[in-house]
């Protein structure tokens, strides 16, 4: 009975030696696998979650959330065709000092070449439009004829034509040249267009309304001029050909125009409509300090096709309990666009991430680290750990459909034991091997002191 009481004592004492070699100074950390969770999105784009950096030294492990939108960036296609007005009005000196002429100029120098860069499916032309100087033989100016309009440069692809064209823009100064026959630009314009079957825009840059029109030699503001432009404008955009106008250079639109009953503001309106409500188009109608941004990025931007950005992006992240009860969670890195939940969800042991929009050549991350607590449960020892339990994401493509995808690939841990050792040197093998001696007297004592009363 009492060696079997040993015995026992003896197997609790080897299996406390055992039990304390499974602390946090000794166990040791490897990671067991590094895939790559990916998760495909839109044609090109991805979500990625990877381990990026292990210090197995401190029993930690760094993973980066990643999204990156590789959606191909699309180019305007078809033809273009500036129609840039050169009356006399347009050298007026603007409020910063420049010359109306000159802002045009060079917006729409800075148009073309963003619009023709590495693009070779884009052709420009243009003309521009005031009235003829010319003079009859009896000595009279004639307007409303073709020569209101001016060939700059026909269709091309090549940037320095076109921006050697519109420098070459010429303003007669001459009274004359203040006239406004916009009727003979659009006509122009329209004829420089191809027959082929493809995006066609027309894009007016004017300062002024128009006085003239074809085949009526006066200057005028009254109904026949509106109609005449109007129904040239109908022409255009009949025959499938977008239009955009901006308009700049009314100083008050309030102020009656002479000899008419019309205010500048109610002729703009019969004519072009509103920039909310245009009668054709696009209508802008602008400032001078506002003609670069609305040529260079309003309209640029109305060209170019549809975004290719991705919205609504929504990634949890989900974490296995163990992980959860025996890893400190933190952040390495906030995410670079969007939002994230400060902690853990602990109702699913989840994280989540938030990316309202994600455009084209943008990438998303966000790192976090999960580090091995002190007072862990020793049951994970030699087990095999998932450090993610699965990724769900949802986002808005670019077709405006919500699409849902998941994924369960993730990194894994493992936490050792050091083997056993035999008693040689530490304090706990030492007690250990103390406390087995001990034993081993006692042992033997039990025995001698049998063995005594056997034989006496």
């Amino acid at each position: 009975m009492k060696s079997k009481i040993f015995i026992g004592i003896f197997l609790v004492i080897i299996m406390i030696a055992n039990i304390s070699l499974a602390s946090y100074s000794t166990v040791t950390m490897e990671v067991v696998k590094e895939p790559v969770c990916t998760i495909e999105i839109g044609e090109n784009s991805k979500f990625e979650k990877r381990l990026i950096s292990k210090d197995l030294a401190n029993k930690e492990v760094t993973l980066q959330l990643k999204v990156t939108n590789e959606e191909k960036v699309l180019q305007p296609t078809g033809e273009v065709i500036l129609v840039i007005d050169n009356s006399n009005s347009m050298k007026e000196t603007t409020s910063s000092n420049v010359a109306r002429s000159d802002l045009v100029k060079a917006s729409a120098k800075t148009f073309v070449t963003k619009l023709l860069k590495d693009n070779d499916n884009l052709k420009i032309g243009a003309v521009s439009f005031s009235s003829s100087a010319e003079k009859n033989q009896e000595g009279y100016v004639t307007l409303g004829t073709t020569k209101d309009a001016t060939l700059l440069s026909q269709l091309t692809s090549d940037v320095s034509t076109l921006t050697k064209a519109i420098d070459n823009i010429t303003y007669v100064d001459d009274t004359v040249a203040s006239y406004t026959d916009l009727q003979a630009g659009l006509n122009m314009g329209k004829q420089l267009f191809s027959k082929n079957d493809t995006n066609k825009y027309l894009i007016i840059l004017t300062d002024g309304i128009p006085n003239v029109i074809l085949n009526k030699n006066e200057v005028t503001y009254n109904e026949d001029v509106i109609s005449a432009t109007k129904k040239e404008y109908d022409s255009i955009v009949s025959s499938g050909i977008e239009v955009i106008t901006l308009l700049s250079g009314i100083e008050d639109d309030t102020a009656t125009i002479p000899n008419t009953e019309y205010t500048y503001g109610e002729y703009i309106e019969k004519l072009f409509g509103t920039s909310d409500k245009p009668n054709f188009g696009t209508f802008y109608y602008v400032t001078d300090s506002e003609i670069e941004q609305t040529i260079t990025n309003e309209i640029y931007n109305s060209l170019v096709p549809k975004s290719k950005a991705l919205e609504n992006i929504k990634i949890v992240d989900y974490f296995p309990k163990e992980i959860i009860d025996n890893f400190d969670f933190s952040y390495v890195s906030k995410a670079s666009i969007g939002t994230i939940s400060a902690t853990v969800d602990k109702t699913n042991n989840s994280i989540t991430w938030t990316i309202p929009k994600l455009d084209v050549g943008e990438t998303a991350t966000v790192e976090y680290k999960l580090k091995l607590k002190e007072n862990f449960d020793s049951s994970i020892v030699d087990k095999i750990l998932d450090t993610n339990k699965k990724v769900d994401l949802t986002y808005t493509d670019t077709n405006d459909k919500t699409e849902s995808k998941t994924s369960d690939i993730t990194p894994q841990l493992k936490l050792l034991e050091p083997p056993p050792v035999l008693p040689q040197t530490g304090t706990i093998v030492f007690i250990g091997f103390v406390m087995l001696s001990i034993g081993l007297v006692i042992f033997s004592s039990i025995k001698l002191v049998n063995f005594y009363k056997e034989t006496h």
